[in-house]
């Protein structure tokens, strides 16, 4: 008789949630201990690589910083000795200015504006009454705080935020910025080359005017009412030296523009992949710079050969700008 041997093969079933919980308790005993010493390294610094930057604006003796999440920075303007503090807001800060009376106005997302008058340190929310998105401010000759949104929105306070008044040029358009050049004379920019001006304090507006090719206005500075640049997409800066007819000057860049800076003696542009530019005169030129490629949204010279620059990825940090012989702001 031949003797058969049979080979059973045990299935062993196991419900799910007990599998999970076995593998748990079999890879906690090789689990390394978690080691939070480097997060706890980057909370304790003033400015971290979450710090998303949008604006600078300094008085005559602090700059302040503006940023993602409510985030102030605030710092002595001898020295770059930052302190952190975040307003009781979830919402970014997109736009900070300084007013005559030395006090700094921010603007937040959440359609509110922040008056402090004490260099940074405390800081009074106002909430603007319109349903409209908010995205450029400024603080006027007379101390009168201005707002900028969609549907070519403008909005105004004369008392320091405690009442508003909303306009509109009634064009379906987002204004991306307000200029006082004089205590008389303000211009507007925004979306589908939108242009206007007003010559009485802002008590009324030229009818919209349009730049060439519905250009996308992200970054505008008029030395006065009629010579100005404005920068967009692709690296393009148009120029007008009548207010009225625009040409586009020569940039070594195709990266987007945000916004100018003039010192006494240059005109900067700065914007996106880290891109710093020198006006010469009659075209721009790059300049090197440190700071990763990162958005650059802010700048403010902290000396005469120092300009500070802020943006994404906690960007923070100077530039040298001291006098060469071909830099001069060209004063045609």
């Amino acid at each position: 008789m031949t003797s058969i041997t049979t080979n059973k093969i045990i299935a062993l079933t196991v419900k799910p949630g007990l599998l999970i919980s076995m593998l748990g308790v079999a890879l906690t005993g090789c689990e390394a201990p978690l080691n939070l010493e480097g997060v706890e390294q980057e909370k304790a610094k003033s400015v971290r690589r979450t710090d998303h930057f949008q604006n600078i604006s300094a008085n005559s003796e602090v700059i302040t910083v503006v940023g993602n999440d409510g985030l102030v920075l605030t710092s002595p303007i001898t020295s770059l000795e930052w302190t952190r503090q975040s307003l009781a807001t979830n919402a970014s800060l997109i736009d900070i200015a300084t007013c005559p009376d030395q006090s700094f106005v921010a603007l937040s997302m959440d359609k509110k504006v922040w008056h402090s008058s004490d260099n940074g340190i405390n800081w009074t929310p106002f909430q603007l009454p319109t349903r409209e998105d908010v995205l450029d401010l400024t603080c006027a000759p007379d101390n009168s705080i201005w707002v900028v949104g969609s549907f070519s929105t403008i909005i105004h306070s004369k008392d320091r935020g405690q009442t508003w008044s909303e306009n509109t040029l009634n064009e379906d358009a987002m204004l991306t910025g307000i200029q006082f050049i004089d205590q008389s004379t303000a211009v507007i920019t925004g979306e589908f080359g939108l242009f206007s001006r007003s010559d009485d304090a802002g008590a009324s507006w030229n009818p919209a005017e349009y730049l060439p090719n519905d250009f996308y206005t992200q970054g505008a500075y008029f030395q006065s009412a009629k010579k100005g640049w404005v920068a967009g997409l692709s690296g393009q800066i148009l120029h007008t030296t009548d207010g009225l007819n625009w040409t586009q000057q020569q940039t070594p860049t195709e990266s987007p523009l945000y916004g100018f800076y003039q010192t006494d003696k240059k005109l900067f542009a700065f914007g996106d992949h880290g891109t710093v530019l020198e006006y010469t005169g009659l075209d721009w030129k790059r300049l090197p710079t440190n700071g990763k490629p990162v958005y650059l949204r802010g700048a403010q010279q902290i000396s005469d050969g120092k300009l500070l620059l802020a943006g994404g990825s906690g960007s923070l940090y100077t530039l040298d700008i001291a006098p060469t012989h071909n830099s001069q702001v060209s004063q045609k």
